[in-house]
């Protein structure tokens, strides 16, 4: 068992290259390739001393939802980590790219929740529990260098979650079959990915239905008002000062930003 002092220097070796900007050697080296309890733990520690700090919790985020992702990092379930209030940025605004280490840009579609979802969830009950469902852009960091990545380091790093972009496109979940919905993500006018829902763990709806048993299982249920990023539709672009990012999500409409 990984001994406490250990997850502690975990978090401290990701908050330091956050501090001082400069990325970390994995955390992986600390806690192992396979411990993903002690990665979950690493994050808590650093996300509710985020919180003390006055961070305000506005959802989840939810990573490897690509089954091809998941082979390469050797896991057969997705991760999560927690949305800051802090960090969302306007659709069509702008941010310092020099706010987040190494950043890239994915887009997806994101949920607002207008009910707890507790007990057995089902696609059916997730639906019914839904507010809306609009396009988004997440923009992803790594504090370990050069994206260096096992399982545990990106659960560690809050699954390499930073801020996002909502589209200004609200739609019923019932309108929409999510699992078809088309993406492009253009850079600086360039196409730069693409993809479908269906590559979202089957649908978007199926990684939502995952969060929210998880979570349910864990004691802390999604709640009404929760934002829910459902995981990329596409493979992930990396980003620097100067480049606008595009999302064209079918039936959303756009969501683009631009990195300072």
């Amino acid at each position: 068992m990984i001994s406490k002092d250990v997850i502690e220097a975990a978090a401290a070796r990701l908050r330091d290259a956050q501090t001082q900007g400069k990325p970390c050697a994995p955390v992986r080296t600390l806690i192992g390739e396979t411990d993903i309890a002690a990665a979950y733990a690493v994050q808590q520690i650093n996300n509710d001393l985020r919180v003390a700090q006055g961070g305000v919790v506005v959802g989840q985020k939810i990573g490897l939802t690509s089954l091809a992702v998941q082979k390469q990092l050797g896991v057969d379930q997705p991760d999560f980590g927690l949305l800051f209030a802090d960090t969302e940025v306007k659709n069509g605004g702008s941010m310092k790219a020099s706010e987040i280490l190494q950043p890239k840009a994915e887009a997806e579609i994101a949920f607002v929740m207008k009910h707890d979802l507790v007990g057995e969830i089902t696609e059916s009950s997730a639906m019914e529990a839904i507010d809306y469902v609009v396009g988004a852009i997440e923009i992803v960091g790594s504090r370990v260098l050069n994206w260096d990545i096992k399982i545990t380091d990106t659960v560690a790093d809050n699954a390499s979650a930073s801020h996002f972009v909502l589209g200004d496109v609200k739609r019923a979940v019932h309108e929409v079959d999510l699992a078809l919905v088309k993406m492009e993500l253009l850079k600086n006018g360039t196409l730069a990915s693409e993809g479908v829902g269906s590559a979202c763990l089957g649908s978007p709806l199926k990684a939502l239905v995952w969060l929210a048993q998880t979570f349910a299982d864990l004691g802390t249920p999604l709640r009404a008002g929760d934002l829910v990023l459902s995981g990329a539709l596409g493979p992930m672009c990396a980003g620097e000062a100067g480049d606008t990012f595009e999302a064209n999500i079918e039936g959303f409409g756009t969501v683009s930003f631009t990195f300072e």
